[in-house]
């Protein structure tokens, strides 16, 4: 992610507006957007600052309210897919992206490995060579 302008520039650019400079002039000055110029002028009008807003941050996540049904489910059928359980959430009413839950389930510690809830298969050295085309096609 991009870090913002310094508070430096934002004030030296917001006082050349101020003195009675364009902001296409200003902009065209200090090599940034005409946008970045009005921005920062309309948010020292409004704030008093030219300090960036907070960037980032931490998202409430959604699927907490379902932990414990999302819980018992996969300990009642742990071999669900995560598009299966899509869906069940979907027809309980909560609707969140693939990515979501497979975020939510990681944090939790659980994984969809499928040799877990069924065996692999055999290594392909198991099982028994295939028959050749003409044995197959003979007439018998």
């Amino acid at each position: 992610m991009a870090r913002p302008y310094s508070i430096d520039l934002r004030e030296r650019v917001v006082a050349s507006v101020e003195a009675g400079r364009s902001c296409r002039k200003t902009a065209r000055l200090f090599g940034v957007s005409v946008a970045s110029v009005v921005k920062w002028s309309q948010r020292q009008r409004r704030t008093g600052s030219v300090a960036p807003g907070k960037m980032g941050g931490h998202r409430r996540p959604l699927l907490l309210a379902e932990r414990e049904w999302l819980l018992a489910r996969l300990a009642e059928q742990p071999d669900l897919t995560l598009r299966a359980l899509l869906a069940e959430l979907g027809r309980r009413g909560t609707k969140v992206s693939y990515g979501a839950l497979w975020l939510f389930l990681q944090r939790q510690g659980l994984s969809f490995k499928k040799n877990r809830a069924r065996q692999r298969a055999g290594s392909t050295g198991d099982r028994p060579a295939p028959r050749a085309v003409e044995e197959v096609s003979r007439p018998a």
